[in-house]
């Protein structure tokens, strides 16, 4: 007996949110997938970050069983463009495709976006090295571009002593005596239950905004639409374990908080705040990575990503340097508009870079507002 397999495009933002279960039985079997593909976390967005009918979510089933998701969104710039939701707070785009059949249903994914496209450019940005959308850019029929994307640092997921090992010996030493102080000072770590992640995101956002008292925290991380999409994306994450909240106390006081994003092979710590009287007790960064490190090593997990952004902080610990890519494809008869769209990008990424060459403080800047983990 053949299994039909059908493609279809999704407009309805109530039939998106109903595909939850579905979509979340896909994202486990989707090697290549990142916390930011849940379907917790692009609803959430979504809610908070959508716009009224242009939701273009390509839909793909086998036997009626769904195989293959692309979340995407129609936007104007000024002409029509599919761009991946999530947008400019998640730190990895990609599509989804079931692992056992990925070759068929990529071949599906591709037909049905060449029929959403029409007259529109596809740009797939933040699209980790090894995706699935890297797959489906292959088999285009048609133009497309490859470009670089945000540089990402990587660690191998490994108990902190492994990781000060990679360190020169002066480095190692100094990593060691921050740690030793962090015990001196007795700080309590603790995992916050699903019940509680609303109000523990609020107490997480309002140490962010202290951290960068004075200093321009990152405009988005202090809107309403960023805390109410984070509060209810983190607590279906905590619930579904894609995610991880934690506390760290001092005196009974909450003077630190972050949330780790997970996928079954990468974890991530995605936002932190700290409060500026235990940044000056102690190493912030420290506490964090081995905070990370213990719980992603336990769980048996292989990437331990820094996420976007290159500072010299995360230097110290020697990671991998990985770059996203950036894919853009349109339908033939529209490769000089993408031929002008990439160079449009090419343009703006090359003057950014050479005024952040002459101006440490605008590359700071630069990290900040494009999501970047500058917090030191």
């Amino acid at each position: 007996m053949t299994t039909v397999t059908t493609v279809t495009l999704c407009r309805d933002p109530e039939r998106f949110a109903a595909l939850a279960p579905e979509w979340d039985a896909l994202y486990a079997r989707c090697p290549t997938a990142t916390p930011f593909q849940t379907h917790a976390w692009l609803h959430s967005w979504w809610l908070s970050y959508g716009m009224r009918e242009r939701l273009r979510l390509l839909l793909v089933r086998s036997g009626g069983r769904l195989v293959g998701v692309a979340p995407l969104m129609l936007v104007h710039r000024p002409f029509p463009v599919l761009v991946p939701l999530g947008g400019g707070i998640s730190d990895f785009c990609d599509v989804l495709v079931d692992g056992d059949r990925a070759a068929h249903v990529t071949r599906a994914l591709e037909r049905g976006l060449r029929r959403a496209a029409r007259g529109a450019l596809v740009d797939l940005r933040e699209v980790r090295p090894g995706g699935a959308a890297e797959r489906l850019y292959d088999r285009w029929q048609g133009p497309r571009r490859r470009l670089a994307d945000s540089v990402c640092l990587e660690l191998p997921c490994a108990p902190i002593e492994d990781l000060l090992r990679r360190m020169p010996g002066a480095s190692a030493r100094r990593a060691r005596g921050k740690l030793r102080r962090l015990d001196e000072l007795g700080i309590e770590q603790r995992s916050v239950p699903q019940p509680e992640v609303p109000s523990a995101v609020s107490t997480l956002l309002r140490l962010h905004g202290l951290q960068w008292q004075g200093r321009g925290v990152t405009p988005e991380h202090r809107r309403p639409r960023f805390a109410a999409h984070l509060a209810r994306a983190a607590a279906r994450m905590v619930g579904t374990g894609d995610a991880l909240l934690t506390e760290y106390r001092l005196d009974g006081e909450v003077l630190a908080a972050d949330i780790t994003l997970m996928s079954p092979e990468l974890s991530g710590g995605y936002l932190y705040g700290a409060h500026p009287a235990l940044r000056a007790k102690a190493d912030i960064t420290a506490m964090l990575l081995r905070h990370d490190a213990r719980h992603a090593s336990e769980s048996g997990r292989s990437v331990l990503s820094m996420l976007r952004g290159a500072e010299p902080y995360k230097r110290h610990w020697r990671p991998v340097e990985v770059t996203n890519q950036r894919l853009l494809m349109a339908r033939s008869g529209l490769g000089p508009v993408l031929r002008l769209y990439a160079g449009q990008h090419t343009v703006r990424r090359r003057l950014g870079r050479l005024v952040c060459e002459h101006s440490p403080a605008l590359r700071a800047l630069r990290t900040r507002l494009r999501g970047g983990r500058a917090d030191t």
